[in-house]
Formats: structure tokens, sequence, C-alpha cells
């Protein structure tokens, strides 16, 4: 096949698939049911042209930008990033505790959500497992960068 012919053969699976759902803002609920659906049928197949990756490149954006409006995933709590931490690598907290320096009563405090993980902590918790200590911080709790302000690359300064 000669490559024009496979160049306009892309494109014609491209159209195909914006004649079935076109490429524009999802604004409710059936429109991001039918997003997600061509999405499960795109990535359910073998090979994807150019084309039609760019389209669920694109489609996914849409997406994502109607579920982070519609349907925000809330912050996880000190706890659970713990407990997510815990069970990824498999220990326990008297391991981490003996590990870190942390007392275990500080340590079963903030899995049972009682006690934020101390700024004290956060630099042996991310050293223990691997993370940066920026994990442990919370996006409310970063400066703000004035709008063409000095700083560094994503470093935020203080208003």
């Amino acid at each position: 096949m000669s490559a024009r012919v496979r160049a306009a053969s892309a494109r014609d699976s491209y159209f195909d698939l914006v004649k079935r759902l076109p490429l524009l803002p999802i604004r409710t609920a059936r429109e991001l049911a039918r997003g997600l659906a061509m999405i499960e049928e795109l990535m359910r197949r073998p090979r994807l042209d150019r084309d039609e990756e760019g389209y669920l490149d694109v489609l996914s954006d849409l997406v994502e930008s109607y579920e982070a409006q519609h349907q925000p995933i809330p912050d996880p709590t000190d706890a659970d990033l713990l407990r997510s931490l815990l069970d990824a690598r498999g220990v326990t907290q008297a391991e981490v505790a003996r590990e870190t320096g942390i007392a275990p009563s500080a340590l079963c405090e903030m899995l049972a959500g009682k006690r934020k993980i101390a700024r004290a902590h956060m630099g042996a918790l991310a050293r223990f497992f691997g993370v940066s200590a920026a994990v442990f911080v919370a996006d409310d709790a970063l400066p703000r960068r004035r709008p063409g302000g000095p700083g560094r690359a994503g470093v935020q300064r203080a208003s």
C-alpha cells in the first residue's frame, strides 16, 4: 500500500470517529458516558493509527476536563496516604516506627486520622518510603507564585 493511500485511510478513520463522536467540550453526563464508551472501544483495539491516537488523546483531555469540574476526586487524607504507602511497601507500623524513629503511638494516631503528619516526620517518612517529602504537603499549604514574579521553575513564592 502506498504512503498516499495509507495517509488517506488514516484520515478516513479519524473522520469516521469524529462523525460518531465530535471532539467538542463535554457538558452533560450523557455526553460523558458516550466519551467514555468511545475511549474504551479505542483502548480495546490492538493497534491505532496516528490520527486515531490523536483523537483518543483529545477525547481523553475532554473527559478529564469534565470530570475535574463535575466529579472532582478529593485529595487523600494523611491517613489514606500513609496507609497506601504502608500497603505498597508491605511493611508494618512497627517497622516504620523503628526505621524512622517516629513513636508508634504517633504513627497509630496518624493512621487513625487523629493526627496530621508533622513537618518533623515528613523527612523521615519520605526517606523510608523513597518518595519526595512534598508528597506529604497538602496543595493548599504550598505558597502561591505571583504572576510574572521571579522564582525558580516549579517553585512558587509567597505573595
